[in-house]
């Protein structure tokens, strides 16, 4: 994930530059359950409303939650399908809670916050993150369920009056990002704390449907947008978080944009955050367990499992021999392509590795959804992108250091 707020900060109140150091515990997104009452078009974990054989038990789970906590991980966020089918979410939030894991997340569809709002207020969630696809009719289209907009939208309004911190999480396609400014409208609109874009990542129905994946210029005039919203949210002091995902290539196209327009001391202070932050964290930074309990570096590398907590405690599993685990903590990681020779490499990690490994077979090989030119990242080649950015209508942030 890349906070592009936090970082967009740093610009003007500095703080000094954390770099990890000893064994790092990772976040664990762990789906509880295949089952959700929509049909997501995207769905990285090919989810349906229906029962799936040989998800973890009530005692496993209990057992999971256990060694989680012992392990000592920073954050814990319960996913799905749609967890709030599991059959038992709520003994299990309550004993996480009881736990007290440092940060304990739910992400959800939404349809079902509204009538469970009393219960999962009680739980004190950190955070709730709600998935989106755009406005009305075209969210219902990619969720494959009408009516989903207005439920979901009703579950945001039921977090804000209860005062659940809330987001909103927009997975971007060629579809719906025209809709990316009504998406941030009604963030404003509804006091929404955080706005997630997803880049789509070829997983589940993601990768059937990676043709729809948005085209290079698409992707840079929606980080143009984003940027120029969180410089305002910035620059005015206004509440609103914008984070992205799935593309650690956004952190290079901010560390253009902030070299552009600011001082030199500036865009190397941010650099110097960005490469301590070191761009995608998959079997570092992020775990994932499935509803089988088997686990994996991240929630996308379902066709590839370190082990299962049936029958080896996570903990064992994450500090264990596995040679893809290792290979993906190695800095610099033995990327190929244009992502072996980019000059931004220790910023952005690599990017997404499933990408690539879904279309060339090779998870080392470069990442098919870098949007950044190849000047853009100093590799010297001639068969260049030609695209052009986008210039957004915005604040101008040099007049700060005018």
């Amino acid at each position: 994930m890349f906070r592009l707020t936090q970082y967009m900060r740093e610009l003007v109140h500095p703080t000094p530059v954390r770099r990890r150091s000893g064994v790092v515990k990772p976040v664990v997104i762990w789906n509880l359950t295949r089952t959700c009452n929509l049909r997501c078009r995207h769905c990285y974990t090919t989810s349906a409303d229906v029962p799936f054989p040989g998800e973890l038990t009530h005692d496993q789970a209990m057992g999971v939650l256990e060694d989680l906590s012992g392990f000592g991980i920073p954050a814990l966020i319960l996913s799905g399908g749609e967890p709030l089918s599991r059959f038992d979410f709520f003994p299990l939030a309550e004993r996480a809670r009881q736990l007290g894991f440092r940060h304990l997340s739910l992400s959800t569809n939404g349809t079902k916050l509204a009538e469970n709002i009393d219960r999962l207020a009680d739980l004190s969630f950190d955070y709730v993150g709600i998935s989106l696809d755009g406005i009305g009719p075209m969210n219902d289209w990619f969720r494959g369920v009408d009516g989903a907009f207005d439920a979901a939208l009703a579950g945001v309004r039921a977090c804000k009056a209860k005062g659940v911190k809330v987001g909103l999480r927009f997975t971007i396609t060629e579809d719906n990002a025209d809709m990316l400014p009504a998406m941030i409208d009604l963030c404003d609109a509804e006091g929404v704390d955080k706005f997630y874009l997803s880049h789509l990542v070829y997983a589940g129905r993601g990768n059937k449907n990676r043709g729809e994946d948005t085209a290079r210029a698409r992707t840079r005039k929606a980080m143009d947008q984003l940027i120029d919203r969180a410089w305002v949210a910035v620059a005015e002091d206004l509440p609103l978080e914008i984070v992205t995902g799935n593309n650690d290539a956004d952190a290079v196209w901010f560390l253009r944009w902030v070299e552009r327009n600011f001082p030199s001391q500036r865009a190397e202070h941010v650099a110097q955050h960005l490469e301590a932050w070191g761009g995608n964290s998959s079997g570092l930074g992020v775990a994932n367990i499935d509803p089988q309990g088997k686990v994996h570096p991240d929630t996308y590398w379902s066709d590839y499992t370190v082990g299962s907590v049936k029958d080896t405690p996570f903990s064992q599993l994450w500090t264990g021999p596995d040679a893809m685990l290792a290979t993906l903590r190695q800095r610099p990681r033995p990327l190929k392509g244009r992502c072996g020779a980019c000059a931004f490499k220790d910023i952005c990690g690599g990017n997404t590795r499933i990408r690539a490994l879904q279309v060339t077979g090779d998870p080392w090989a470069e990442d098919p959804a870098c949007y950044l030119t190849n000047a853009e990242i100093g590799v010297d080649d001639a068969d260049r992108l030609t695209v052009t950015p986008f210039r957004g209508k915005s604040h101008d942030p040099a007049h700060r250091f005018a």
